[in-house]
């Protein structure tokens, strides 16, 4: 267990500290788990450079841990805590859920005491956050919010759904959300203009969707932009044209007929847009939808990490929690999602199945980031030592120096050096209960993704 976390870097759900001083940092971390997406805390390992010092008494700061939450933390909180050993060090592993709060510390109160997980940072929850947080509570969503001062196109909406052949009702618009009660009367909801609402940027400046083609890799030199203001429907097909527009064709010669391949799958770059779109946080002030091409990838970043409950690897796994039900639900019925949390399975399936490297997702503190990549020749980036040690620990799962010397056919003293540099380029992580230890263990880094023969 404790080498799972081990081969993790410090993050949204992860953290280790050598001991339990500093309480009120734990605390807050508590806290930001909780109110994120849950998470596990680690005493008696250095965050630096993971180095096992372990506990002199860990019953005593497991006692310790469980009365400052009980008595620092509001609501009423109940962390997982147990003491566990590994290589002979004694260790604390506090478990945190995520839970419908908001938690807060009671000495700052329930405005500046609210904490949430930036990447391996915990951060006091602005205004914004914090409204967010007292909707989650409320089962809310923001597009579920009404919003009187709109109006839906309705004949763009019977115009969109008769594309799917449906002719919905006024109580079947109510039921997905189009429309909601505001005081007794029946008003359009945030989710319903933005998707059938043509001038819903007049409304909502920041729904606007910036498409921009830049000559190289970097954003040195700018060679076209788009804004995109049309209603989501519309917009998507925008968006689409002016990535085909600025994408290269190849073309395949056979023997009867020539076959065109676009330079980026269509069917990924698709679910890539309709993902942002239903995952951006419209809440969010100064922030849009960004779709930036480059000289050798598509960078589409959307406002808002991954909602609360969520974490990168349920997202992989398939695990849905939208942020926006309203939205979520008519892109359902309008047949842009066929199920939910399949979308991220799916682009890396199209990539894998055309030899592309595979997509990658991102979440950069309250913005989510999805990246292709244009290459359909998947090199390894490992020499054949390198690649011999990534099967080896793929299969076995850790290796000592004195393994790692037979397999590679070196000295002691050369492989060292090897395992030391494959640690600092990220590709292993070192478990030592000293800095010289000599008796250390190497693990594979879950945060790189490795090209090797099966």
């Amino acid at each position: 267990m404790i080498e799972e976390f081990l081969r993790m870097h410090e993050g949204k759900t992860l953290e280790f500290k050598e001991n339990t001083q500093g309480l009120k940092g734990i605390l807050k971390t508590i806290v930001a788990f909780a109110n994120t997406s849950g998470g596990v805390f680690i005493i008696g390992i250095k965050d630096k450079n993971k180095e096992i010092v372990g506990l002199s008494n860990p019953l005593l700061d497991e006692e310790k841990i469980t009365n400052a939450i009980s008595d620092s933390i509001s609501p009423l909180m109940i962390a997982d805590i147990e003491v566990t050993s590994y290589r002979n060090k004694e260790l604390l592993v506090v478990r945190v859920p995520h839970l419908v709060g908001p938690y807060f510390l009671k000495t700052e109160g329930k405005e500046k005491g609210v904490y949430i997980r930036f990447g391996s940072t915990s951060r006091q929850a602005d205004a914004e956050i914090l409204h967010t947080l007292h909707l989650l509570a409320s089962n809310k969503t923001f597009d579920e919010l009404p919003y009187p001062k709109g109006k839906i196109d309705d004949n763009y909406l019977k115009e969109q759904f008769k594309q799917v052949n449906k002719i919905p009702t006024k109580k079947q618009c109510q039921m997905l959300g189009i429309y909601t009660d505001h005081f007794g009367k029946t008003c359009p909801s945030i989710g319903g203009l933005l998707v059938f609402n043509n001038e819903h940027t007049d409304l909502f400046p920041d729904s606007i969707i910036r498409c921009a083609c830049f000559q190289s890799e970097t954003k040195d030199k700018i060679l076209d932009s788009k804004d995109v203001i049309s209603a989501f429907p519309s917009g998507i097909e925008e968006i689409i044209a002016f990535i085909e527009r600025h994408s290269k064709t190849e073309m395949i010669i056979g023997k009867i007929r020539r076959t065109e391949i676009p330079q980026y799958p269509p069917e990924a770059i698709r679910e890539l847009i309709i993902n942002a779109i239903v995952h951006t946080d419209y809440s969010l002030k100064g922030m849009h939808i960004q779709i930036a091409l480059f000289s050798n990838r598509i960078e589409i970043t959307n406002p808002g990490g991954l909602p609360f409950g969520q974490t990168m690897e349920k997202a992989l796994a398939g695990y849905s929690r939208l942020r926006n039900y309203v939205i979520g639900r008519i892109f359902r019925e309008l047949g842009f999602i066929e199920q939910w949390g399949s979308g991220l399975q799916k682009i890396h399936a199209i990539c894998n199945k055309l030899g592309m490297p595979p997509p990658l997702f991102e979440e950069k503190d309250n913005h989510f980031r999805a990246t292709l990549f244009f290459s359909r020749q998947s090199k390894s980036i490992f020499s054949t030592q390198e690649k011999l040690l990534v099967n080896y620990l793929k299969k076995n799962g850790k290796i000592k120096t004195q393994q790692a010397a037979k397999l590679w056919k070196l000295s002691d003293r050369s492989a060292r050096t090897k395992l030391s540099k494959l640690t600092k380029e990220g590709v292993l992580i070192k478990v030592a209960t000293s800095e010289k230890d000599p008796y250390a263990v190497y693990l594979l880094s879950q945060e790189k993704t490795f090209f090797t023969k099966q």
